[in-house]
């Protein structure tokens, strides 16, 4: 006697009808009356009886019956809490990323790790945001890891390089600067237009005022902004130019694009604990 033995018979003892009961099983009707003839032939008695095309099942049937819906309800009683346990004992880990993260490069991490063995009984939920706010959340335990720049001063926070983020020269199509170059750029060409500059918020802030520290240049701010995308918006109407990462999304507004002379791509880090890091750089993902 075996599990699919009583599901049929179960099934048949509803229909009374082999061809209906084994359409509904997804079985073939040779199938369901071999299984029925041998659950027959352990129980030593006849569970139903030819009554023209259909059948009817017998006395022995109907007493044996209701035992078998009471172990196949404890069963599927028993199925619905190990996967009711299961989805409790499931492994959230709360990600968050800055915006220019969420088109590519965090997509192709989960993706990765859902492909490893690591991945069993493991949930994402994602959060976004500037590196400044990434952080704050990230000590404040509402995320376990943040894709971010490098903050200083953060000694509880361990960063992991994992990529890098290619900043160029954006400026709108009919600017100056894209009717003089083509490709690339001197940032010291770029001094004499205001600048639509990243606010204190970004973790890009630091390592673009290093930039022009490096350079001994002071660039005239229009404005400040907290992300990629605010950033490009006002570079299309030339309301200044810019230096933001290089994202697929320039290439939606009416901007050009310039590489910059010189300069050395900055890291975006793995911000956390060492648990959470270690359980993706186990599953080959950084």
């Amino acid at each position: 006697m075996n599990l699919k033995q009583l599901y049929y018979f179960k099934r048949l003892s509803e229909t009374e009808h082999y061809t209906e009961a084994a359409s509904s099983l997804c079985i073939t009707q040779p199938s369901l009356s071999h299984a029925i003839s041998e659950l027959e032939k352990e129980l030593g008695v006849a569970l139903f009886a030819r009554q023209g095309r259909n059948v009817k099942i017998t006395q022995n049937g109907k007493r044996f019956l209701p035992y078998v819906e009471d172990a196949l309800a404890s069963l599927e009683n028993g199925r619905m809490i190990l996967q009711k346990n299961g989805a409790e004992n499931k492994e959230n880990i709360r990600i968050a990323f800055i915006y220019t993260m969420g088109e590519y490069v965090v997509p192709q991490l989960i993706n990765k790790y859902s492909l490893s063995p690591e991945c069993h009984n493991v949930t994402f939920s994602f959060t976004q945001g500037t590196s400044l706010t990434l952080l704050q959340e990230l000590k404040a335990g509402k995320v376990d890891l943040a894709i971010c720049s490098y903050i200083a001063d953060e000694p509880d926070i361990d960063f992991i390089p994992v990529i890098q983020q290619e900043l160029v020269v954006v400026t709108a199509k009919d600017h100056p600067l894209a009717r003089l170059y083509e490709h690339e750029v001197d940032l010291v060409e770029t001094i004499h237009y205001p600048y639509i500059y990243f606010s204190e918020n970004s973790g890009l802030r630091p390592f673009i005022d290093n930039v022009f520290m490096q350079q001994k240049l002071v660039p005239e701010i229009a404005c400040y902004v907290d992300e990629d995308t605010a950033m490009a918006g006002l570079v299309s109407i030339d309301y200044g130019i810019a230096i933001m990462p290089r994202i697929t999304a320039l290439s939606y507004y009416n901007v050009h694009i310039l590489k910059i002379k010189n300069t050395i791509p900055p890291p975006l880090y793995l911000s956390g604990d060492h648990e959470r890091q270690g359980a993706l750089s186990g599953a080959g993902v950084i």
